[in-house]
């Protein structure tokens, strides 16, 4: 890990990056999954990943690295993050995105080049309004949690369009 400073200490931001990356392989391990080399790989790699990358993506990173590696292996480690609550699955297209952020958020997703950002909430449980709503519209269905996906575009692509850049597809 890199280094707060050039005393040797150790920043927070890194600190909880060690955190995560250990609390991933002893969950792995928990279920039932060996610590290879390329599983390791894969949760080092995905462990502090913002763009809420798919399983193909994490494959083309790492398989310069791990030749030999499968896809499945890849695919198979995020799916026992997922079952083990260290990472949460997105279906925001065609292709599954994993999300190593377990705090409470909700997604901001770009229209024009499909970057996710996570946006920080209080809390994932339902208003009361949103209660009143479901139990009016859909009567019995029980609500385990509530996910904003805000779609639009970035600010990116924003400014590359207003220049003219770009067009917006």
């Amino acid at each position: 890990m890199k280094s707060g400073s050039s005393h040797g200490h150790v920043s927070h931001a890194d600190a909880h990056a060690s955190e995560r990356v250990a609390a991933m392989l002893r969950d792995l391990k928990e279920a039932g999954l060996k610590a290879t080399p390329q599983r390791v790989a894969v949760i080092e790699t995905f462990a502090n990943d913002p763009t809420h990358p798919t399983a193909q993506e994490l494959f083309d990173r790492l398989r310069e690295r791990f030749p030999a590696m499968s896809f499945a292996t890849v695919y198979n480690t995020l799916d026992a993050l997922a079952s083990a609550g260290l990472a949460s699955t997105l279906r925001l297209g065609t292709a599954a995105r994993f999300d190593p952020n377990t705090t409470p958020h909700h997604h901001a997703v770009c229209d024009r080049c499909g970057a996710v950002n996570d946006i920080p909430t209080e809390s994932m449980a339902p208003t009361d309004d949103a209660k009143r709503h479901l139990a009016s519209a859909a009567p019995g269905f029980v609500v385990r949690a509530e996910e904003r996906i805000f779609r639009g575009i970035c600010g990116e692509c924003g400014a590359l369009v207003s220049r003219g850049e770009r067009k917006l597809s």
